[in-house]
Order: C-alpha cells, then sequence, then structure tokens
C-alpha cells in the first residue's frame, strides 16, 4: 500500500466518514469501516488523527462549515434585522450544499447533530464559534426578542427551527443521492422551507408565566 502524508490521510479519512456516517448514521458507522475505506492499514487511523469519534465528526462538520461560511458572507452582510430575510440567508447558504454529492451526504450528517448547535445553552459548538452562521443565528434571537418573544420559547423555537431546516435539507439530499424524484422543483421547495420556518418562528405567544430573561446569544 503506498505511503500516504498525515495531511492526505486526514482527507481520506474524512470523505470516507462522510459516506458512512451519511449512510450508516454517526453512531452507527463503524470506525473500522471508515478506515478501510480510506485505504488506511492502521486500525487506529481515526484515534491517531482525530483522537476519537467525535473528534472525526467534528473534522467532517469544519469543513462543511467553512463551505457554507463562504456563502453565508455575503448574504449575512446584506440582510436586514428581519426574521424572514434572515432565515432566507439561512436556507440559502444552506441549499448550497445541495449542489453535489459531498455536500449532500454532509446535509444528511448534520441533520443527526441538530441539536448539538448549543442554541439551547447559548453556548455555540466549538465548530460554531465565531461564525458567520452563529452570528445569523443570534441575529435571529435578537429579533424574535425584539417582537417580545421570552427568551426559554425564543430557544425552543430556534433550536426547532434549526432542526427543521436540517431535515428538510437531508431529505432532499437523499432523494438527490438516491435518485428519487422529489414532489417538489428545488426553487419551490426552498421557497416554502423559508416561509414555514420564518411561520414557525413567528407564531403567535402563547400564555406563559414566570419566564426567565433572555440570554445573549451573541
Amino acid at each position: 500500500m503506498a505511503r500516504t502524508s498525515g495531511p492526505e490521510t486526514r482527507d481520506r479519512l474524512i470523505r470516507a466518514a462522510e459516506e458512512l456516517f451519511a449512510a450508516q448514521g454517526v453512531h452507527g458507522a463503524q470506525l473500522r469501516d471508515i478506515v478501510a475505506r480510506a485505504g488506511q492499514a492502521n486500525p487506529s487511523a481515526v484515534q491517531y488523527h482525530f483522537g476519537s469519534r467525535a473528534g472525526l465528526v467534528d473534522a467532517v462538520m469544519a469543513g462543511r462549515q467553512v463551505r457554507t461560511e463562504d456563502v453565508l458572507a455575503p448574504l449575512l452582510a446584506a440582510a436586514p434585522d428581519d426574521t424572514h430575510a434572515l432565515v432566507g440567508a439561512l436556507v440559502t447558504a444552506e441549499a448550497s450544499e445541495l449542489g453535489t454529492d459531498r455536500g449532500r451526504r454532509c446535509l444528511r450528517i448534520s441533520a443527526q447533530l441538530s441539536h448539538e448547535s448549543g442554541v439551547r445553552t447559548c453556548t455555540p459548538h466549538p465548530t460554531l464559534a465565531g461564525t458567520g452562521y452563529w452570528r445569523l443565528i443570534g441575529r435571529i434571537a435578537d429579533r424574535l426578542a425584539a417582537d417580545g418573544l421570552p427568551e426559554p420559547l425564543l430557544l425552543e423555537r430556534l433550536d426547532l427551527a434549526l432542526t427543521v431546516v436540517g431535515a428538510a435539507m437531508a431529505d432532499r439530499a437523499r432523494q438527490y443521492l438516491d435518485g428519487s424524484e422529489p414532489l417538489t422543483g428545488e426553487a419551490l421547495f426552498l421557497a416554502d422551507l423559508v416561509e414555514t420556518t420564518t411561520a414557525l418562528l413567528r407564531a403567535a405567544q402563547p400564555e406563559q408565566a414566570h419566564l426567565l430573561p433572555r440570554k445573549d446569544l451573541s
């Protein structure tokens, strides 16, 4: 077997992980299968290069985040402080991953990790700290707070909205990967996702007492 450099081996492991995490699940895929798919003889290659399964997952998501950040940056700079516009920027950036098989696999992986973003605790996951994605979440939170939504409900809605967007993108990605025929064209799918997610965030507030003051998501 030909020797490979450290960076090349890392990249092979990441790409193999993308394939198997997407197909078998982040917790279902076996590390030995990822190592074999990457063409590595050392069964401890994942531990050597990433420390653990979690480290490999973070590396996969960090690469995916770099790609979407490039799309999100100009959208975020141009978006007004309006929930609909900000959700539109989020959906557009996420949809950029639908264009390649690699991106589609990463969308399927992201959906499995949607509750690990750190929104509920106002503490970003390390792969999201300092990113445009986290700033976007903070701007949506600020807008919802300005509309009078109290913190506990605001955080739950934000987490749910990200889950909805992630699940919808993952399902569309699955259809593309499987060669299935979606019910709607991509433009209509994305437009409807923006509308339904915005409606979820803007839904009327139910009666609720003894709510805590809002934390800072910035």
